[in-house]
């Protein structure tokens, strides 16, 4: 961790040593998985040889949640997962197993929406006024005059006036706590209870009727009614008078509730009055007493697919129901955080995984406060982020985390079984096949722009109400319009290189700078403004260069529009790129991946090693995952797709084949052929990464069909070319579906299955032995590897909700049982078996090795993992482009890892193993750091290896370290100390 920003707090107690994980193993929980299964499968984990548990959040989340992220309370645990006392025994269950536990934590956004959020309704019942109104990221004074004090709420299935006129809005009554709201299936919007009256003196001469008009009960009604009418307004900005109204609504809300209890013809009348407002469907005229109600609320009711232009609160990227929390307040900070500095406290929890910290308006600054909160109970936690560095970013050294969550790994060890000669043959192949000459960096402008203008605009008009403000109040930029100034904002995010800065009031760092400028400079490029120097200002503005000599209101205005502009480019970046883009640019699946450049084809051996030394150098703890909740595709399909870089030639003849056999599947919808050609090129690689093992029998093919058709579904409205989700094109989704499935039912016998399934089997194969490799370098590379759940075994899932598909621990169990048994035979026996495993690579034993291998290595030589150096070790032979080697050391023990790649190319068919002196030859490994006494052990076969000596130094035979299995796992251990 980087401690530099918590030097100077020398009043914080005494920690205890910080435990950081030797692997973590990630489980989503939900309804379908409570703290009760997870407790089930923990002595398996334990044997397995995890040191942490990673959970998905189980915070209070909105009912019927999948994932968690949406979170409505975040000091109870989430009911639906399991009670405290469950959760208690989940944590002495891993304590018993000697096993810790990271928990997913959401600082940015909430759930809101639905009826279920108790801070959200207090601000929609009383906007401004509620205590809980700095809490939530709300423009209250945005440009349309209209909106100003309001909450747009894009929760309306239709125009609010069709919505209100077919009767889908009910105001409805809760006697028992006095409160009237709106209903909208299952959202509920308070009712400001100022406006009450509206409700309760409506026909108050027909309950004096009733009552007659000495009856004191008719009298203390109509004193409520004053009461009520008498509340502060909601718009009051005197603390003194909103305390008022937040204390008497509620005390006018018990009494109206007591009210009505003693009174039946109160009641009646309230009902009846409810029925008058509700009106009648077909009968517009009747709806006119609920419309002026929900007007004078704090809310305005919204279509949600023509809203974004006016939505006024942060959002989780683009998602309604999740709203953005202003974290840089400590009274927010403080109410989100007692439950989990509780569980740190009492040591239930060693590690944090902070989600989507590019969202927070000071990502630093929250960051150390929560160490030094958790510090202050006494704890030294572990800390990643999920941050998502572009090519060339690094972290920030002055974050005090231990690293990311690991996607900058993801890519680079996938890289490097992407044969980077081949960038151009793909290019070219692709392009042909589409038809079409595609400019990534254009088609990411592009995309960006388009997340701008639709899912994001709404950010955008907030952002330009603060710039224009600050433009006016300077003669030297008063000529700037708010069109101008919104159109210049648009491009400057729409070129930004990375996906934010972290300005805040310090200094300016020079990348931040650097990224601005370059920023600024394309956009200029791409503006066909007439004037352009509008693009200066926004850079002196985003520098904070126009802040200096300035008085502190305009500079502390300088100072927010820049750091809220940073929590914009992040979404529309990781929308214009991941969402957008990766789903438009197919040239090689495997490369689009969360955190990925698709521009980069590929990742040398030397650019691999520099990488894992880097780590090793600044950030030894950081995670390493191949495959999370969030991934487009698993580790073990883009170890299947990666092969196609080696194999262009005969990739380039399958698609030919294919397209000519599936032609007539395709079906016309507006004139053109379905699916295009891009997707069909998709389609392709879909089909190679997921196809099952084996030979799948039709409940198979069925249960692959119906997943296929969720994921391309998604995949074709996240392009947002011919469908999206906000404009589904039904017309061409049902095309697409149905080309798929004509597909996955093909004869056997077909022209298509003939040559596909034989293509499939030779990518599978070789994808198999690339997971291997992938799975080997991920456990001994400087940091903290992660499984996703399920991951140990091959896994061949697509996006979610595919990946978060229910896990059979006991088939893992049973195989795992089967392994430690033979841990227990000699060496040759095990050596046998280890061979064996080879010849049913298909049913996952083979990986599963390797990681309780390496697992338990970790377990037995800590030091060598978390604070060992890190060697690459040269390759001598013909073969030495297959092999990537290094080695882990620390003292007197030291580890190898070699891990071959690019099969394809290396072995003379699909039956081939990577094994021994045929495949091999005379390859080696040098070994720098051999001494006399040190014992080479094969960690997989506990078989000894003696190195042997060449003229420029010791070396071991690679036929030799893979004779029985196709990657290299070897303890060194010297003798003598």
């Amino acid at each position: 961790m980087k401690d530099n920003a918590l030097s100077q707090q020398t009043d914080l107690p005494k920690t205890p040593s910080l435990r950081i994980p030797l692997s973590t193993y990630r489980l989503q929980f939900n309804r379908d998985f409570t703290f009760n299964q997870a407790r089930a499968i923990v002595p398996y984990l334990s044997a397995l040889g995890i040191s942490h548990l990673y959970a998905s959040p189980y915070l209070k989340a909105r009912p019927g949640s999948r994932h968690g992220y949406d979170i409505i309370d975040h000091n109870q645990l989430n009911p639906e997962i399991g009670t405290y006392p469950e959760f208690e025994l989940l944590c002495a269950t891993l304590a018993e197993h000697g096993m810790g536990q990271v928990l997913d934590i959401v600082p940015n956004h909430m759930g809101v929406q639905g009826g279920d959020n108790a801070w959200w309704l207090d601000v929609l019942e009383n906007g401004q006024t509620s205590v809980y109104a700095g809490f939530f990221d709300i423009d209250w004074a945005p440009i349309k005059t209209e909106l100003r004090g309001k909450v747009v709420l894009p929760v309306l299935a239709d125009h609010y006036g069709t919505v209100l006129e077919k009767a889908e809005l009910k105001l409805c009554f809760d006697a028992g706590r006095g409160e009237f709201a709106i209903y909208y299936y299952e959202h509920r919007f308070p009712v400001d209870p100022s406006e009450y009256p509206q409700i309760l003196t409506y026909r108050i001469d027909t309950l004096g009727e009733r009552l007659g008009q000495d009856n004191p009960a008719l009298m203390e009604y109509q004193s409520l009614v004053t009461a009520f009418q008498n509340l502060p307004s909601r718009a009051e900005r005197v603390l003194e008078r909103q305390v008022e109204r937040r204390r008497d609504k509620e005390v006018h809300k018990r009494h109206l509730a007591g009210l009505v209890e003693g009174s039946s013809d109160i009641t009646w009348f309230i009902e009846e009055n409810l029925k008058f407002f509700n009106g009648t469907a077909g009968e517009p005229a009747t709806f006119d007493r609920l419309h002026n109600l929900i007007e004078a609320q704090v809310y305005r009711l919204a279509f949600w697919q023509v809203a974004s232009d006016e939505i006024n609160y942060r959002r989780f990227f683009d998602i309604n129901d999740l709203a953005g929390l202003r974290m840089e307040n400590d009274e927010v900070f403080d109410a989100t955080h007692q439950l989990l500095l509780r569980l740190v406290q009492e040591g239930k929890l060693d590690g944090l995984r902070l989600d989507h910290p590019d969202g927070l308006y000071d990502p630093k600054a929250y960051f150390c406060k929560l160490v030094e909160q958790c510090r202050r109970v006494g704890r030294a936690p572990y800390v990643v982020v999920e941050k998502i560095l572009a090519i060339h970013e690094n972290l920030r050294a002055d974050w005090p985390v231990h690293g990311t969550t690991g996607y900058e790994f993801t890519n680079l060890v996938n890289g490097l079984f992407v044969v980077t000669g081949a960038a151009e043959r793909m290019t070219r192949l692709y392009n042909n096949f589409i038809g079409e000459h595609v400019s990534f960096d254009d088609l990411l402008y592009d995309s960006k722009r388009l997340v701008i203008k639709t899912a994001l605009s709404g950010e955008l008009n907030v952002l330009a109400n603060l710039l224009s403000k600050i433009a006016e109040a300077d003669r030297h930029t008063c000529d700037y319009t708010l069109n101008g100034l919104r159109t210049a904002l648009a491009e400057i995010i729409a070129c930004f290189p990375v996906y934010r800065g972290y300005i805040n009031a310090g200094e300016v760092a020079a990348e931040d700078r650097l990224n601005i400028e370059q920023a600024t400079l394309e956009a200029k490029r791409r503006s066909t403004a007439a004037d352009t120097s509008i693009f200066d200002f926004l850079l002196d503005v985003l520098t904070l260069v126009a802040a200096e000599g300035k008085l502190p209101a305009y500079a502390d205005k300088v100072l927010e529009f820049t750091m809220k502009f940073q929590q914009v480019t992040s979404p529309v970046k990781a929308k214009g790129l991941e969402d957008t883009s990766s789903y438009r640019y197919n040239r090689l699946l495997s490369l689009n991946e969360v955190g990925s450049d698709p521009r980069q084809f590929g990742v040398t051996l030397t650019a691999f090693h520099r990488a894992n030394q880097f780590r090793a150098l600044n950030w030894p703890h950081a995670l390493l995952t191949t495959s999370t909740h969030d991934t487009k595709r698993s580790e073990d399909v883009r170890a299947r797709l990666d092969v196609l870089s080696e194999i262009p030639a005969a990739w380039r003849l399958a698609l030919r084949h294919w397209r000519s056999a599936n032609r007539n599947f395709k079906r016309k919808v507006d004139g053109r052929l379905v699916p295009t050609s891009n997707d069909e090129y998709f389609i392709y690689q879909t089909l190679l990464g997921v196809w099952p093992p084996g030979k799948p029998d039709a409940k198979e093919i069925a249960g692959l069909g119906s997943r296929l058709a969720d994921y391309l579904i998604k995949a074709v409205r996240e392009a947002k070319v011919h469908t999206s989700w906000i404009n589904p094109n039904t017309g061409y989704e049902d095309a697409v579906l149905g080309f798929v499935d004509a597909l996955v039912n093909s004869s056997v016998e077909s022209s298509f299955m003939t040559d596909f399934l034989p293509f499939q089997r030779l990518v599978a194969r070789m994808g198999m032995f690339n997971s291997l490799s992938q799975t080997l370098i991920k456990f001994t590379v400087p940091g903290v590897p992660d499984i996703y759940q399920g991951c140990e075994l091959l896994d061949f899932s697509l996006v979610d909700p595919d990946n978060r598909r229910s896990v059979d621990f006991g088939v893992r169990r049973r195989m795992l049982d089967a392994l430690q048994k033979l841990e227990s035979k000699t060496s040759q026996q095990r050596s046998a078996g280890v061979r064996a495993l080879c010849d049913g690579l298909e049913d996952g034993r083979a990986k599963l090795l390797i990681v309780r291998s390496a697992l338990e290595l970790r377990k037995r030589w800590p030091d060598v993992f978390q604070k060992g150096k890190y060697l690459r070790l040269p390759i001598k032979g013909k073969h030495a482009v297959h092999l990537c080697a290094y080695a882990r050391i620390d003292g007197r023990h030291k580890v190898i890892t070699l891990a071959p790649r690019f099969f394809a190319q290396l072995l003379s068919d699909a039956d081939t193993l990577p094994l021994g002196e045929k495949v091999w030859g005379n390859t080696t490994v040098d070994l720098p750091f051999h001494r006399s006494d040190d014992q080479y052990t094969c960690v997989f076969t506990g078989k000894g290896l003696k190195p042997h000596q060449q003229l420029s130094g010791w070396c071991l035979s690679i036929a030799e370290l893979l004779a029985d299995f196709p990657v290299g796992l070897i303890s060194v251990e010297s003798v003598h100390p």
